[in-house]
């Protein structure tokens, strides 16, 4: 099953990754990964999701863990944390294949509902586990409808709630299941973060976002820190900081304008938290980073 999980993955990304190496597919939440060589740091704060590795080997790192993970093996991030990840096992020969699923709280709240109240935990944002049987079975079945556009649209939502079903049901569910679990302080924390996603680059004030999230200060900062390892504050400032990479990087904004536009008033300042965060100050790391671009083109 995995190998017959990889081939069309693989089949399928070969045709369609863009030169970002993202295949997107017609499910939505749904991309395949493909690199040929092993890539740069890459930070982000990713979403809910679940990575299946199918070939290859990555590294991600939260906070002060790392994770080394490869091909039969599923990544988990279960609330908005920053990441810094890097492919490090990949070829042309053997290319890193991954299948991505952003987690759906609707899907999940629904099947919560139907499977009753069950233990649920969301002390740890990131994990790595084999991937199940089920799991994998499962997106196959997901997979081979991605080129039946007219059979897609009847299966497969019925695939995708099936999908996260079998993740519910496993090693993953108790982590997964605090995301539908209707007030949990998962559910509560994410409306906060997602109202720091929309105002990154403006001064957000810690009690709107307690306010948004239903939740005393005192509480909202004990409960925000747990489920994301930083402070509001930490979690915006990182925000800030990954954009501005990427908007010198994709975009080729100087440093003055990438640092204005994330909502920094001073560029020193900026320079100064660029390089506690990356390592070095911004030029530098740009300039860096654009070469290893280029070598590994």
């Amino acid at each position: 099953m995995t190998d017959q999980l990889l081939d069309h993955a693989g089949r399928y990304a070969d045709a369609h990754a863009d030169r970002t190496g993202v295949a997107a597919t017609p499910v939505e939440g749904l991309v395949i990964l493909r690199e040929t060589a092993p890539t740069l740091l890459q930070y982000a704060v990713s979403k809910p999701l679940v990575a299946l590795v199918l070939q290859g080997d990555k590294r991600v790192t939260m906070g002060n863990a790392t994770f080394d993970f490869g091909a039969g093996d599923s990544l988990l991030i279960t609330t908005d944390v920053p990441t810094v990840s890097q492919i490090t096992t990949a070829s042309r020969a053997l290319p890193y294949y991954s299948l991505v699923l952003e987690l759906d709280p609707v899907i999940i709240a629904g099947l919560v509902g139907e499977i009753g109240p069950v233990p649920f935990e969301a002390d740890r944002p990131v994990r790595v586990d084999p991937t199940e049987a089920e799991v994998a079975d499962a997106a196959l079945r997901l997979l081979r409808l991605l080129d039946r556009p007219a059979t897609l649209a009847v299966l497969g939502p019925q695939l995708s709630r099936e999908l996260h079903y079998w993740l519910l049901s496993g090693r993953h569910g108790g982590a997964i299941r605090a995301l539908g679990v209707t007030d949990s302080h998962a559910q509560r924390v994410s409306r906060a973060v997602a109202m720091l996603r929309a105002h990154y680059a403006e001064a957000v004030r810690v009690e709107a976002l307690a306010e948004a999230a239903g939740m005393s200060l005192s509480a909202f900062h004990v409960h925000f820190r747990s489920i994301t390892s930083l402070s509001p504050l930490q979690f915006q400032k990182q925000l800030r900081l990954i954009e501005a990479r990427r908007r010198m990087l994709a975009l080729g904004e100087a440093i003055s304008d990438a640092a204005y536009g994330v909502g920094y008033e001073s560029v020193p300042q900026f320079t100064r938290e660029y390089g506690r965060m990356f390592g070095q100050p911004p030029a530098r790391d740009v300039r860096q980073a654009r070469a290893q671009m280029i070598a590994a083109a």
